[in-house]
């Protein structure tokens, strides 16, 4: 495993992230129709990671674990697991994250970016994953209702508490990263070191305009679904028939809003072309998608630092082998043009 430095900070952190946002889903359903998490493949999976050298762990407090939506019934879950897995480790060892924004209860201060929900959320996830601070910690999405400066103090008051190491952004407009980055820097505050967005060989649109701003304030791009939750896989496509399919139990299977985003013309014609320059170079498509990715990331000089998702141990391992795929300047080359040409028409 190699580690990178987050940012501009002096921490390191595997090259690639293990996401908690989709875990290995069990047959059984709750109450609210909705399916439960496989606690012990998850428990299965993240093991697995940190003995593969994974040091970096992102989650949010909203996240179940196989639902795509945010709902505070549910909500807490994934932290809730994570934390139980923590027990047996180090807690020095590792580099946890998590995020705030969504709503957790109810009442009218059960979501957003205020400093009284901030506070309130800090501790409730500290308390779930059964620790005294947290690596890095993401405000989820833009709160249009609360001063960008309230949020940014109530923030740098949990770096000097000891509750935060470090602060980063997810999900916001590339004017509201630069408006936080330049408050920070007015106020003498500390800054954003990451800003994590998705972003994966076929959505490429944060290349405009927030991967500049990345670069400009020196912060890490953590890159959430880089496979295109299981669609860059290849799992979704019969490249006989050159049609959609849908596993069972599979993510698409189960959430609606997936096929409707990805299941496109377009991105069926990609996804047959790079199947076919990832079977010449012997690797699968997994691979190819996030070997795509460090060398973009390369390219662009800029971090770039994939959070995949796993619902199995075998799907972890083969996707780590990415780190061992090489790909030259030709093929990218041809990769891009794949893209460009189908993109245009």
């Amino acid at each position: 495993m190699k580690y990178v430095r987050f940012g501009n900070s002096g921490i390191k952190v595997s090259q690639i992230c293990l996401g908690l946002w989709h875990l290995p889903p069990s047959r059984v359903k709750d109450e609210y129709g909705v399916y439960k998490v496989d606690e012990e493949e998850a428990t299965r999976i993240i093991k697995r990671a940190i003995d593969l050298g994974i040091n970096f762990i992102d989650t949010a407090n909203v996240y179940h674990g196989t639902m795509s939506g945010p709902d505070y019934i549910h909500a807490g879950n994934a932290e809730r697991i994570l934390g139980n897995v923590l027990k047996g480790y180090d807690r020095e060892s590792l580099v946890i994250a998590t995020k705030v924004r969504f709503r957790m209860a109810p009442w009218p201060n059960g979501e957003g970016l205020s400093r009284k929900h901030i506070r309130w959320q800090i501790k409730e996830s500290l308390r779930r994953l059964g620790t005294s601070y947290v690596d890095l910690y993401q405000i989820h999405w833009p709160d249009p209702d609360t001063p960008k400066i309230e949020t940014l103090r109530t923030l740098n008051y949990l770096v000097e508490d000891g509750l935060v190491n470090y602060i980063g952004e997810s999900n916001h407009p590339a004017h509201d990263i630069v408006e936080f980055m330049e408050l920070a820097e007015r106020r003498n505050m500390e800054p954003f070191v990451t800003m994590q967005e998705p972003y994966n060989y076929i959505e490429r649109w944060i290349e405009n305009d927030k991967i500049p701003v990345a670069k400009r304030y020196g912060m890490a791009i953590l890159a959430y679904i880089p496979l295109a939750q299981g669609v860059l896989t290849g799992k979704y496509v019969d490249f006989e028939k050159k049609t959609w399919r849908i596993p069972e139990m599979s993510r698409a299977d189960y959430i609606e809003g997936m096929r409707r985003r990805y299941f496109t013309d377009r991105n069926l014609k990609i996804l047959m072309e790079f199947h076919e320059v990832a079977k010449e170079l012997g690797v699968s498509d997994s691979q190819l998608a996030l070997a795509w990715m460090l060398k973009r990331s390369e390219n662009l000089g800029v971090t770039i630092i994939p959070i995949i998702g796993a619902t199995s141990v075998k799907q972890l391992e083969e996707d780590l082998e990415s780190l061992n795929v090489k790909i030259n300047d030709d093929v990218m080359k041809r990769l891009e043009d794949i893209y460009k040409t189908e993109t245009s028409q």
